[in-house]
């Protein structure tokens, strides 16, 4: 068994039905057909659902979504229709509800890569490739690509490892159009996140996106350019042949692989509960990456 998610009983609010509780977020459709999305405190890590929640987690990876998509709102348009919380909603949903038009979606994880890191630098290691996509002797951990790359995956049942696959396969998949399309997009998404990252002192390393059709139009969903869904690097230490010191949950997972944790990552028992220190580092990580993207203070 791996993949355990804590499922907690879904808030009931009049006019919403529960669809789905996913590991970060639960999914829920209002009487008029649109879809509302909450964002939890919840975390995982190494596919599992962890039984510690991140205080304000959920608020800082909406409110950084909504601050994206107004920045790339002329690449692609977005599924947001508001941020309003919904009537007879718990106040605890507030700044963490987006109210989003339900889309076709497409079942293509769409990652794009400006730096070798992750899954890419074991497959680099070892074919001198990622996806398929040839890539030049000499490249280290963090080593900056000679152009970013669009390296798809496919979706992967909750627990289990997105797979990923060349683009032949999404072509084959989905059509050479909608493929290229997404491609494009993804391309274009990351290279305008990236230099926005940069002029605030980070490396946009790597980072996915979820896109629907509705009707023949593409939109980007679910969450953007988040620390859940991106690698931020800081650019002041960024220095390639080892690990970066990044923006995301590496504190948990460095805690969880340690001595300490007395837990094994590969192995079948769940998780168990954060240090208080470990999840009040990992909060603040999130605050930072939130305060160096927006110029906000998020007290």
């Amino acid at each position: 068994m791996s993949g355990f998610v804590i499922k907690p009983e879904p808030v009931q609010v009049p006019g919403l039905v529960h669809l789905h509780t996913g590991k970060v977020r639960d999914l829920y459709r209002a009487e008029n057909g649109d879809l509302v999305m909450v964002a939890s405190d919840r975390t995982s890590a190494f596919d599992w659902v962890l039984p510690s929640e991140i205080p304000d987690k959920g608020r800082i990876l909406t409110q950084l979504s909504l601050w994206w998509f107004e920045r790339i709102a002329d690449i692609v348009p977005n599924h947001v229709i508001s941020a309003e919380v919904p009537a007879g909603a718990p106040a605890d949903w507030k700044g963490r509800t987006m109210v989003c038009r339900r889309l076709d979606m497409i079942p293509v994880e769409c990652v794009a890569r400006g730096y070798l890191a992750g899954s890419g630098l074991v497959e680099y290691r070892a074919e001198r490739t990622v996806c398929g996509i040839a890539l030049p002797e000499g490249l280290e951990n963090g080593s900056e690509l000679p152009a970013p790359i669009f390296t798809p995956a496919l979706k992967a049942e909750v627990g289990e490892h997105d797979e990923n696959v060349p683009y032949e396969e999404v072509v084959h998949r989905i059509g050479a159009e909608l493929a290229v399309r997404l491609r494009q997009t993804t391309l274009a998404v990351y290279s305008r996140a990236r230099d926005i990252a940069r002029e605030r002192g980070l490396v946009l390393a790597d980072t996915k996106f979820e896109f629907g059709l509705l009707e023949d139009e593409l939109v980007i969903g679910d969450e953007v350019l988040t620390p859940d869904s991106s690698r931020f690097w800081p650019a002041d230490e960024w220095q390639p042949g080892h690990s970066q010191r990044s923006f995301d949950k590496q504190f948990i997972r460095d805690w969880l692989s340690s001595p300490e944790s007395g837990w094994d990552p590969k192995g079948e028992l769940p998780p168990p509960p954060l240090p208080a220190e470990t999840i009040e580092r990992s909060r603040a990580k999130y605050i930072e990456a939130y305060e160096r993207l927006t110029g906000h203070s998020w007290a």
